[in-house]
């Protein structure tokens, strides 16, 4: 996952992680990556978080993905392998906090063994297809598996393991320290078996220890003889128990890293099924706000529902703000939670949900939607909005992104409109780009009068039936959200209105004649 290092599954989380996963639905999205698999679940958590602000890294990234989808089977396989190490090692718990040399040896090498066999399908499945994969990233894996895991290696690895079994017995070697006990113990090769019978003889007369025999009920002497075992395999247990450790964490980062991949091809499989589009998105470097997309679609919302999803283009390069009004109903939300989720996936090397995207990378993404009613609240629904503006401005920095959903509609027309024009106007000094969503004329319609080069209005489509098409157009902020539509679809035509009439009336949102300079 990073061309230098590991991934870190102990990151720290951004500190607005459950603002994010609740405006932004994440939720869904982390549930279709990880397809029911707690452990899939929390790696898509902490990946998708855990952006990247440097575009050269989300194209290693990428590239690696690439390389994914187009050998799924065999990421998958691996992918396998380092779960089955994983979780096959936990059939060996008895030992594993014990502090006898003989029982941590016993386990070690059940263990050792057992990540034996998976290291040589790791180096048979790089044999067979290193070839097929193109990313650096790949081609320094499958590098470093032929070059680590070559046929000495392998084959040291069976003999060491055949004699930590001790067929023969241990023979170890000490020196009588004071008090005329036992010092410096020490393991050692154990002597190659002799094959005839005269060597045998020979060396038999060469001998000049002695042999003591312990009897059978002598459990004094058997509890000593097994402390002095212990002394002697005491370093190369340690050390052996520090190499499957060793080993066990390499499968362990090999399970978590490829577990972004496999979540990013379970996620590509379900939106492959319904014919939903996806593509690699071009990361900017920060500095100049850049947004363009083609077919951008909230990704949330397709995995939960049976229908295609419609999918927006629009260009905002040069543009730091982005004013979101229009018809009710009308896409306007779903639109916002489209761009902050592509702009999550694509600064962690995924793909997005659109046919196109290109985005500068921003040093954090932030939201602030409109709350509903709480009984819990202590103050008024507007101090809690003013309490969590303050609390992302304390965080804020330039390249930052924030998207704001019917913020401080909980007042009136004109005191929201004030409230949020000064906190637009002094994020926009500081550099920090805004999609800014609302029903607040007064507030649109005084930016949308200045003219600002960078600044665009987009507006929710209504068709002259008032049928929503869930698009975007460019558009001048109109004083109605057409709010009589939902009523007439819900409770019938509007008492004594003429459908003439209704489709010139406004919304619940009052008419506001806006003064310049107010």
């Amino acid at each position: 996952m990073h061309e230098y290092g590991d991934f870190d599954l102990q990151r720290e989380l951004p500190s607005n992680e459950a603002e994010l996963g609740q405006d932004l639905e994440l939720n869904t999205l982390f549930a279709a990556m990880a397809l029911g698999d707690t452990f899939l679940l929390e790696v898509a958590r902490r990946a998708v978080l855990s952006s990247l602000n440097d575009p050269g890294a989300i194209a290693y990234r990428q590239d690696v993905l690439r390389d994914c989808l187009k050998q799924p089977f065999i990421i998958r396989e691996i992918y396998d392998i380092a779960v089955e190490a994983i979780v096959g090692q936990k059939r060996f718990y008895f030992g594993a906090f014990s502090r006898s040399p003989d029982l941590i040896l016993h386990r070690s090498v059940g263990v050792l063994e057992l990540l034996a066999g998976m290291l040589k399908r790791l180096r048979q499945i790089c044999d067979e297809h290193a070839a097929k994969f193109e990313s650096q990233g790949f081609a320094e894996f499958f590098g470093m598996i032929a070059r680590e895991l070559d046929d000495e290696y392998l084959r040291a690895i069976d003999d060491h393991l055949r004699e930590l079994r001790f067929p023969n017995g241990v023979l170890i070697s000490a020196e009588l320290g004071k008090g005329n006990k036992g010092a410096k113990y020490v393991l050692r090769r154990p002597r190659k078996p002799t094959q005839g019978w005269r060597e045998r003889i020979s060396s038999v007369r060469r001998r000049s220890g002695y042999v003591i025999q312990i009897a059978d009920r002598d459990e004094a002497g058997a509890r000593a003889l097994s402390e002095l075992r212990g002394r002697g395999i005491n370093l190369v247990a340690n050390a052996l128990a520090q190499s499957t450790d060793h080993i066990l964490s390499f499968f362990g980062m090999l399970r978590a890293e490829l577990g972004f991949y496999v979540g990013c091809l379970n996620l590509h499989g379900v939106l492959a099924e319904k014919g939903e589009p996806t593509c690699f998105p071009l990361a900017v470097a920060s500095g100049k706000p850049v947004l363009s997309c083609r077919g951008l679609y909230d990704v949330c919302l397709a995995l939960s529902v049976d229908e295609r999803v419609v999918g927006n283009a629009v260009t905002a390069d040069g543009k730091s703000l982005v004013m979101i009004t229009g018809a009710n109903q009308g896409g306007k939300s779903t639109f916002l939670r489209a761009v902050g989720l592509a702009q999550l996936m694509m600064q962690c090397g995924m793909f997005v949900a659109a046919e196109s995207f290109r985005a500068d990378v921003a040093d954090g993404i932030f939201t602030h939607f409109k709350r509903e009613e709480d009984a819990t609240m202590k103050s008024g629904k507007l101090d809690e909005e003013l309490s969590r503006m303050s609390d992302i401005a304390d965080r804020l920095t330039p390249d930052c992104v924030l998207l704001c959903n019917e913020s401080f509609s909980a007042t009136n027309e004109r005191e929201g409109s004030e409230i949020a024009r000064q906190i637009v106007r002094a994020l926009l000094d500081v550099g920090v780009k805004v999609f800014f969503v609302t029903h607040l004329f007064d507030l649109a319609y005084g930016f949308y009068i200045q003219r600002m080069d960078t600044a665009l209005f987009l507006r929710a489509q209504r068709q002259s039936d008032g049928r929503r098409t869930f698009r975007l157009v460019e558009g001048e902020p109109l004083p109605t959200s057409y709010g009589e539509d939902l009523y007439e679809r819900i409770f019938g035509k509007i008492p004594g209105v003429s459908p003439a009439a209704s489709s010139e009336s406004t919304s619940s949102t009052s008419q506001v004649v806006y003064f310049p300079g107010s």
